[in-house]
């Protein structure tokens, strides 16, 4: 399956926040739509990720005061980004996933921003996949 079929099928709402931004509103942003992680955007153009891990690691390395750190503080910036195409298989999504260890990629057609993918999107679209082909070949053999 397509990235671009996953993101047919759960919605290519693309949900950002602004790098100037105080985590208390990343959280609260977060909690309220029950996602894990923003997309920062400045002026249209896709500058970075911050996810609930990232806030969790400054959190636990740092004695910071909570209250006023920014996303500019802790984002993991676009150079840093690890992106899907939208053409790309679920399977190479999923083990690039994996093995960089990222729960989501945002996904860029032609320099786009068209929409993310969280490793719980991947996972599920492989695995409605694999019980496709296993109900397939068990009515093959049958």
């Amino acid at each position: 399956m397509k990235i671009r079929d996953i993101l047919k099928e759960k919605g290519s709402e693309i949900i950002t926040i602004n790098a100037d931004a105080r985590i208390t509103e990343v959280a609260d942003k977060m909690m309220n739509r029950k996602i894990g992680a923003l997309l920062i955007e400045d002026k249209e153009n896709l500058i970075g990720i911050i996810s609930e891990r990232d806030i969790v690691v400054i959190l636990a390395k740092t004695e910071c005061e909570f209250q006023n750190l920014t996303v500019r503080d802790i984002m993991v910036h676009s150079e840093k980004l690890i992106v899907a195409e939208p053409d790309d298989e679920e399977v190479y999504v999923m083990a690039v996933m994996i093995q960089k260890g990222v729960r989501h990629m945002p996904v860029v057609e032609n320099g786009e921003l068209i929409g993310i993918v969280s490793i719980r999107d991947v996972v599920r679209a492989h695995v409605k996949k694999l019980q496709a082909e296993a109900r397939f070949f068990a009515e093959y053999i049958k």
